[in-house]
């Protein structure tokens, strides 16, 4: 099963690679074309096509949409870059640092209607749900990141706030994904709302064992500097529960480390490590990830199609949770 998701991948990637742009103005096209050779998993529209393949063996119905999905997240990459002032992307320079930010918005632009126009090629019959997922999605997307904006000049976010804030920013788009495929192959809207529910629910797993991997991954298997968001004094689950369990002195530590003052980053890292480890926030944290990948496997099993076609999902759901630490 992890060959036939391979295989999707592929699939999307041999598409992409023969999407076609103009070739002038070339500070306007060479970005986007650069952006797409970047490559990554193509998780999102690989997530299309399985949507697609629990109701029907054609997977073209659902491929224009599909490669509309991989142009818009792409296309929020290259916004998101400007915004965090991310000089790399895939061990790469990003656009705007290439380029130039104007370069990066512009090109960005023509990226999110190139996505739309290819979303509307969806089967007629099922072309104005698959539009309207998709763009209740892509505004998601944007309130997330809004969201994440504005956390960073706030103390008081809570738990369930920076819950909703991951949610959107990043699993509405895998849950449309599944959403918009299953439609295009002929899905029932309930069985295509169980999909969205499947894939918001790994997606919010995700992003969890995301902030966890990121203080204890293995940096050669996790592929980000550990502890950077530690550093970066960036909010995660991992830190504001430890802010809500923390004793006097840890939370003075926690304050004092999260002041925004200069520290060296590799003490930094270890002191907050330390009071993550004393307050047991990882292991409460891989619990609440197993609790919604229970949940994504609840709303999967209520899906009226094929045990084998849904297993494939299940694989890529499990797969996604054991990246290692």
């Amino acid at each position: 099963m992890i060959q036939e998701i391979k295989e999707l991948q592929e699939k999307i990637a041999s598409a992409v690679a023969a999407l076609e742009f103009p070739v002038q103005p070339a500070d306007l096209y060479d970005p986007i074309r650069y952006t797409l050779e970047l490559g990554g998993k193509r998780m999102r529209p690989a997530l299309a096509l399985m949507g697609c393949s629990l109701f029907s063996r054609d997977l073209d119905a659902a491929l224009k949409p599909a490669l509309g999905v991989e142009v818009f997240h792409n296309f929020t990459l290259l916004h998101d870059d400007i915004m965090d002032n991310a000089p790399l992307r895939r061990n790469k320079p990003t656009v705007y640092s290439k380029w130039n930010t104007n370069v990066a918005i512009l090109s960005g632009d023509v990226m999110f209607a190139e996505s739309f126009r290819l979303v509307s090629e969806a089967p007629a019959q099922v072309l104005k749900p698959v539009i309207d997922v998709f763009l209740k999605a892509a505004i998601e997307v944007c309130e997330g990141q809004q969201w994440d904006m504005d956390f960073e000049s706030r103390n008081d976010v809570s738990i369930p706030e920076y819950l909703n804030m991951i949610r959107f920013k990043t699993a509405v788009l895998l849950g449309a994904s599944l959403q918009m495929g299953a439609l295009c192959g002929g899905s029932s809207n309930e069985d295509a709302q169980l999909l969205y529910d499947f894939g918001c629910a790994v997606g919010v797993a995700f992003q969890i064992q995301d902030d966890v991997l990121d203080v204890y991954g293995d940096p050669d298997k996790f592929g980000k500097q550990v502890g950077g968001d530690i550093i970066s004094n960036k909010k995660t689950w991992l830190k504001l529960r430890a802010l809500e369990k923390a004793n006097d002195e840890q939370l003075g530590q926690l304050t004092h480390y999260y002041s925004g003052a200069a520290f060296d980053p590799v003490e930094k890292v270890n002191s907050v490590r330390a009071i993550f480890d004393a307050t047991g926030v990882k292991e409460e944290a891989e619990t609440l990830m197993q609790q919604y990948l229970h949940e994504a496997l609840d709303s999967l099993q209520q899906v009226n199609a094929s045990a084998s076609h849904k297993a494939i999902l299940e694989v890529f759901a499990r797969e996604l949770m054991q990246r290692q630490f």
